[in-house]
């Protein structure tokens, strides 16, 4: 519109408030794909190793590759990967989003009961508007009152597991015939699932043979082809929207300026209270829809306490990717990866992962020895000889400390990946309209 004043959109390598990517030491495509080859090299590796200190049984340790482990892990990373992008929606805006656990709750309940009552796609619809409105409150919250977004975050938490809780006792009990208790919900119809026909068949029979890297890749792309969830490919396609719509138009460009220097954008005629409304709202949608992620296509019941810290884990996600959908899809595949191996065959599989650990931790090491950073690498090399020694003196992981594989995972690598994070400079910071002008 003629006489509005605009945002100049940013050339690609810089951010509105001025920082450049290759400051911080963006990673180039070809980086990203030595990196994967890599990873799939080093998987290769631990399989043969296991498998032969296996001594011909058939134990769990080739779970690490096979297809039914990396469905397992997708299927567990899309409900991380939604609240970790609802994190990176409100974040970029300069809201934090603490609150994305309770939104998720909410997601799981209102899923639930609609899936139960009218099918699962309004239980999609039900849950994803019950995360938007956990986004709503927050938003004003925080946007209109100037709440502290820390405060506002656990308070939505408690709040939103105290109210489904409740309405738990009051609408699902009486349906104790069809399944329902004061706990859960009755059980909802699945979500279509797809098979891409013959490439299937085809990656199942090569990953059948167990030859090196061949089959372990065979077995990676056959569980990204069988029987993947509807939602798991509208989540997909959320994260190719968000990197569109963040970086690519004009109000990805206003709303990642009120997350910068929302003085300068308010100066420039944005709407900064709009864009943190949308912004927020979105993220409780996301969120939401991570929820119903859980209860519709997990389990297909809405069950207390069933999020299990997945909002927190998904912003650990977002820190991870530093607040961009690529690197938060790679945190959300490795944090839903390490969860489905304790899922699925407990102690002996988590102990393969100790190899696999210190395998990464001595390529980390040799890597900050080649940048001079000389403590750095001696605390990754003695972490990797003592998980070495570790997996070399036991044949599996005491029960105790399965169940927190997913969360020390995450704690090791939020503690490696802290060095190069860079938050929007204006995020959880007060602001009120008005500043600008």
């Amino acid at each position: 519109m003629s006489g509005t004043p605009t945002l100049q959109k940013t050339p690609k390598d810089q951010e509105p408030g001025g920082a450049s990517r290759t400051a911080r030491g963006r990673l180039s495509f070809a980086k990203v794909l030595l990196i994967i080859a890599g990873a799939l090299l080093t998987l290769s590796v631990v399989r043969e190793i296991v498998d032969q200190v296996a001594s011909g049984q058939t134990p769990a340790f080739n779970n690490i590759t096979s297809s039914g482990q990396i469905a397992a892990g997708l299927s567990m990373a899309v409900p991380i990967g939604l609240a970790g992008l609802g994190g990176l929606w409100a974040e970029r805006a300069g809201v934090v989003n603490i609150g994305l656990e309770g939104m998720m709750i909410l997601g799981t309940f209102f899923g639930a009961w609609a899936g139960f009552q009218w099918g699962p796609w309004v239980g999609v619809l039900a849950g994803v508007l019950g995360g938007a409105v956990g986004g709503l409150v927050h938003a004003v919250a925080t946007v209109t009152f100037g709440v502290d977004h820390i405060i506002s975050g656990v308070a939505i938490n408690i709040l939103a597991l105290g109210a489904t809780t409740y309405l738990a006792k009051r609408w699902f009990e009486p349906l104790s015939e069809e399944g329902g208790s004061p706990k859960q919900s009755p059980q909802v119809d699945d979500i279509q699932q797809f098979t891409v026909p013959g490439l299937s068949d085809w990656l199942a029979d090569l990953e059948k043979h167990h030859w090196f890297l061949l089959s372990d890749l065979a077995g990676i792309l056959g569980g990204l082809v069988t029987d993947i969830s509807a939602l798991t490919i509208v989540a997909i396609a959320l994260f190719a929207g968000t990197f569109f719509v963040l970086w690519r138009t004009s109000f990805g460009l206003r709303l990642r300026s009120c997350g910068e220097n929302p003085i300068a954008a308010e100066s420039l005629g944005v709407n900064v209270y709009f864009y943190k409304y949308a912004a927020v709202v979105t993220s409780g949608a996301l969120a939401g829809l991570g929820g119903v992620f859980l209860a519709l296509v997990r389990s297909h019941i809405y069950n207390e306490g069933q999020t299990g810290g997945r909002g927190y884990i998904g912003l650990a996600a977002m820190l991870f990717g530093n607040w961009r959908p690529g690197g938060l899809a790679m945190g959300a595949g490795l944090f839903g990866y390490s969860d489905a191996l304790q899922l699925r065959s407990g102690g002996t599989t988590v102990h393969a992962l100790l190899l696999l650990l210190a395998l990464g931790l001595l390529a980390l090491a040799v890597w900050r020895l080649t940048r001079k950073e000389h403590v750095a690498a001696t605390l990754s090399g003695l972490a990797a000889a003592l998980l070495i020694l570790w997996y070399a003196m036991t044949d599996s992981v005491p029960n105790e400390l399965v169940g927190a594989t997913p969360y020390i995972v995450t704690l090791l690598v939020m503690a490696l990946a802290a060095q190069r994070l860079r938050m929007p400079k204006a995020n959880n910071k007060p602001y009120r309209r008005g500043q600008g002008t």
